[in-house]
């Protein structure tokens, strides 16, 4: 790129459209690598990759990089590019790649054909595995892409990094239906260690990591202090300008590196649990037969285990019948206004007026058509109820307060949540196997 076509980017918003065109087809962006450290050792154990645009530019910098390519309407491209670069680069780097490699990515541009050199560099043989990263708003906003996308990564041998955890309640609410290899504490953990909302998000964090094997990482170090902070949080690894800004590659040579560092092996399947809630809850626990007075009261013991589980709570529900949604949703907006996060499917849209319940229309027919289920998880609480219609007019049912089985009952619901128009077709897990991008 010219010294003229970084000059122009400073007349206004339609050279800059133009500027961000340019980058997309000369693929000029240049990511930077900052170092993640074992803070027992010191030892590098992965690097984050960090979009860049052409040095002395407009768009050198992220935030300017991305407004330019919401504005011109090629933001997927533009994020797949920062991606297919940061993969590309350290795939060349041979032995000076430590062996994980982080990297952002927005669902909105993963919820996308891939173009054929992200494919190719996905499938390519790397000397690291790849750690995809997001916040928890990805999955609030796209529950059932991000998942697929979840699914796909895994498949690929791939890692998921939750971002921020312990800056929006949302973190810590998804951190059972994510189970990432890697949870990142926000930054401003460190800053306030002693603060009743930073102990209470360590012990939820660390009691997650002892029961998953997921590993604790600590952001923004700038100090040994901040280090020794992080470690007494529970983090075992750490990222910050303590150990090093960003920069190219090179800069790591010499520096000590743990070419053992690993993550939990992937689990392709978690993601996408089969079958459906009653028939998978029924598979682990046997079934029951009951009446609805039964299942009323089953469903007000949930509900009053959502309505004790915090600001933390997921409480997911799906309904065949209409007049079980309307009769359920006062109960549900009353908790929306304290949970992290309330959801329900079924039949036949319920209204009444302005709630804060997110809702979703599903098809009459199908394999769940029939079971009605609610769900709870919370970061000490786990239990589902599945119902599907028995003989002589009675109700089957199943209770689990296993968590495992819990929360894969939650996935199945939050996918459910995206309307047809939001679904991936064909899922995104296909496109990170596929030979070929549509």
């Amino acid at each position: 790129m010219t010294p003229e076509d970084r000059r122009t980017g400073r007349d206004g918003g339609d050279d800059l459209v133009a500027l961000i065109l340019r980058v997309l087809v000369e693929r000029a962006v240049f990511p930077l690598y900052q170092p993640i450290v074992d803070l027992t050792t010191g030892n590098i154990v992965a690097v984050e990759a960090l979009a860049r645009g052409p040095a002395g530019s407009p768009l050198e910098f992220p935030d300017a990089l991305f407004s330019a390519s919401i504005r011109a309407g090629v933001m997927p491209l533009l994020d797949q590019l920062c991606a297919t670069r940061a993969m590309e680069i350290a795939r060349d780097a041979g032995e000076r790649v430590p062996p994980l490699l982080f990297f952002n990515a927005e669902p909105a541009a993963l919820n996308q054909p891939f173009t054929p050199e992200l494919l190719a560099v996905v499938l390519s043989e790397r000397p690291y595995r790849a750690v995809l990263e997001f916040t928890e708003r990805a999955l609030a906003d796209h529950p059932a892409a991000l998942l697929d996308i979840a699914a796909g990564v895994q498949r690929t041998d791939g890692a998921l990094a939750l971002d921020d955890v312990g800056a929006d309640p949302l973190s810590l609410a998804f951190l059972p239906l994510i189970e990432p290899e890697v949870i990142k504490l926000d930054m401003h953990l460190l800053r306030a260690p002693h603060a009743p909302a930073t102990i209470a998000t360590a012990a939820v964090v660390g009691a997650h990591a002892e029961r998953t094997g997921a590993v604790v990482l600590a952001e923004g170090i700038e100090t040994e202090h901040d280090a020794a902070t992080a470690r007494a949080l529970g983090a075992r690894w750490g990222q910050g300008w303590l150990f090093g800004r960003p920069g190219p590659l090179d800069a790591l040579a010499g520096r000590p590196m743990d070419p053992h560092a690993r993550l939990r092996p992937p689990r392709p399947d978690l993601h996408l649990p089969d079958g459906t809630p009653f028939t998978m809850a029924a598979l682990r626990h046997h079934s029951r037969a009951g009446d609805q007075p039964m299942i009323d009261g089953l469903t007000d013991y949930l509900l009053s285990l959502a309505a004790g589980a915090g600001p933390h709570a997921v409480v997911l529900g799906a309904y065949p019948d209409p007049a079980v949604g309307r009769a359920w949703l006062p109960r549900l907006a009353s908790l929306a206004d304290q949970a992290a996060f309330v959801g329900v499917v079924g039949p036949a849209p319920i209204t009444a007026g302005a709630h804060p319940v997110r809702t979703a229309v599903t098809p009459a027919d199908g394999p769940a058509a029939a079971d009605t289920v609610l769900a709870v998880v919370g970061p000490h609480t786990a239990a589902a109820l599945c119902v599907r219609p028995g003989p002589d007019g009675g109700v089957d049912f199943v209770v689990s307060h296993e968590p495992d089985m819990v929360h894969a009952i939650a996935r199945m619901l939050m996918r459910r949540l995206d309307t047809a128009a939001e679904r991936l077709d064909p899922p995104a897990a296909d496109r990170w196997t596929s030979p070929a991008v549509a």
